[in-house]
């Protein structure tokens, strides 16, 4: 029985994927701040900022998904904050990468971690693919930082899969709730300009695609995590009015307004980032949610 440790277990794609590798006969083990309360899982304790992880959390396990990290948009962006939203992402992969250096006879092989479409970040119209360069603000700089901290596990002889993760649909958290509650209220509105490409992918696929990965029927490489279909700020806005049967009649929210609330995290919802499937697609995996009116169907059937 194949043995998966998950960082970030409890999350928006860490709990379903958890579920469905259960499903399946896995074995999942999870490392968290708090002892974990699904008693088909075993929780190890970690605390990153300060250095701590139980040694015995890699113990016979064979793949560890990387999914820990501070989220991006829940606090504005101090200098601590972003020292913060880094180091949560990078510090804990190193504290598994040290533990494995002490350990050298653990059997772990694979490394799947999270990245993110910030990556890119804000890049208008431009089609982008796997080998489209970052920019150097510091949405790109935390996923470039995400990123090299993961690739360190090369040197000890690991394979490394990263999935550029666009905006997870699903009414269990993140991007979707926040932007459906004024929608359903008739008080819904695009943001800004709203011609800024939102990159998305129904939580469904998503989990597939970390099962391919989990079960070899994806290459090792780096994805952009996202349906081949990407829809500006405006048209997921219409698309949830149209499921919920409501008018949209305020005007855009101005950017300016935005930009006064947000600070720099503006960007997160500003900012225009149109991301290309086709390389996940080429390497076999077919999505079950291909366009945006499908996708809301299922997630509010």
């Amino acid at each position: 029985m194949q043995h998966v440790l998950i960082t970030g277990g409890t999350g928006l794609i860490g709990n379903p994927l958890t579920e469905a590798l259960l499903a399946k006969g896995y074995q999942v083990s999870h490392l968290s701040r708090s002892p974990g309360k699904n008693p088909n899982v075993k929780t190890y304790l970690w605390d990153v900022a300060k250095g701590q992880i139980d040694p015995s959390c890699i113990n016979g396990v064979d793949t560890v998904i990387h999914l820990a990290g501070a989220g991006i948009a829940d606090k504005r962006w101090t200098a601590d904050r972003k020292k913060q939203l880094i180091e949560s992402r990078t510090q804990s992969i190193q504290l598994i990468y040290g533990l494995l250096k002490q350990n050298t006879n653990h059997q772990v092989r694979h490394i799947i971690s999270a990245s993110a479409t910030g990556y890119y970040s804000n890049r208008g119209n431009e089609w982008l693919t796997e080998n489209s360069v970052p920019l150097h603000d510091f949405l790109s700089t935390c996923c470039i930082e995400w990123e090299k901290a993961v690739d360190e596990g090369l040197e000890l002889g690991l394979t490394i899969t990263k999935f550029r993760t666009g905006v997870v649909l699903t009414t269990k958290g993140g991007a979707l709730p926040q932007l459906a509650k004024p929608v359903r209220h008739a008080l819904g509105a695009p943001l800004g300009s709203g011609k800024q490409y939102i990159p998305w992918i129904h939580i469904q696929d998503a989990v597939d695609i970390y099962l391919q990965a989990i079960e070899g029927s994806l290459t090792p490489d780096t994805y952009n995590m996202v349906a081949p279909n990407p829809v500006t700020n405006q048209q997921l806005t219409e698309a949830v009015a149209k499921e919920f049967n409501k008018p949209l009649w305020l005007p855009n929210v101005p950017a300016a307004v935005l930009k006064l609330i947000f600070g720099e995290m503006s960007i997160v919802v500003l900012g225009s980032t149109r991301v290309s499937a086709q390389k996940v697609q080429d390497a076999g995996y077919q999505f079950k949610y291909n366009n945006i009116d499908n996708a809301l169907r299922d997630i509010y059937a």
